[in-house]
């Protein structure tokens, strides 16, 4: 049973890979048997490492993704070096907190450019090869305010919602040749995005209350979620977006 898991021999590209959620998702899918390319701003040494630990290669690439221009290049390299892309990861994000009222145009446009445009044409590049295969997963990061709107972050929910719409209508189109499109919407996470509202005394503890499990995520919760849709396992699950929220959503 457990070879439907198994993830030996594949290539994983994941962006923002350096800490957080990224991170986790990486060593996971290098436990698993993959070999990894980690995309980041600020590079991944710690990450890296990991994964050389438990004998997997790796390539560490750095690039600012809140432009489409870095692609050609990570796909290039990717290439390159490990010959092909099995599995994508879009999980580069970013967030800006703002009154709707307040918001401004660059803060609407940052995040969208980071968290829905450069996701769509990451996607479409890693999908020209996987089509060469007929064979290839793509998981995109999506979140709870992909159902929900939120508080003070208009464009950070427009993008998540942007997120789960664009991977129903990738997986429609490109799930004839061989490739699964889902996503992953995890809930209230331990991560950079999230520390003000950890340090926040009232808001923490409204979080807490509202989550059945009584606690917030770790990035170690999303590998099981993440390794089950890179795998052979999830071959018939397309256009899913999987909620791992500790039961937030079930409230």
């Amino acid at each position: 049973m457990n070879s439907i898991f198994d993830l030996s021999d594949k290539v994983a590209l994941i962006t923002g890979a350096s800490t957080g959620l990224g991170a986790a998702i990486a060593i996971g899918f290098a436990d698993g048997g993959a070999d990894l390319v980690l995309v980041d701003r600020s590079g991944s040494p710690e990450t890296s490492e990991k994964i050389r630990a438990l004998g997997r290669k790796v390539l560490t690439l750095k690039a600012d993704l809140s432009s489409i221009s870095p692609i050609g290049m990570i796909i290039e390299k990717t290439i390159k070096e490990f010959g092909k892309i099995d599995i994508l990861v879009n999980n580069a994000g970013t967030i800006r907190r703002t009154p709707s009222i307040d918001f401004s145009e660059k803060d609407w446009d940052d995040v969208m450019a980071l968290n829905a445009k450069t996701v769509f044409f990451l996607s479409q590049a890693a999908a020209k090869d996987m089509m060469k295969r007929k064979s290839g997963k793509i998981i995109n990061i999506a979140s709870l305010l992909s159902f929900q709107g939120g508080i003070l972050v208009p464009s950070y929910a427009a993008s998540k919602g942007a997120v789960a719409q664009m991977t129903k209508a990738l997986a429609n189109e490109w799930a004839r040749h061989g490739i699964t499109v889902n996503a992953i919407a995890p809930g209230y996470m331990e991560t950079n995005n999230t520390k003000v509202l950890r340090e926040d005394p009232l808001r923490a503890k409204a979080i807490v209350d509202r989550i059945p499990a009584g606690r917030w995520g770790q990035p170690k919760d999303l590998i099981g979620a993440a390794v089950f849709l890179a795998s052979s396992a999830s071959d018939y699950v397309n256009g899913h977006v999987l909620v791992v929220d500790g039961g937030w959503m079930g409230r």
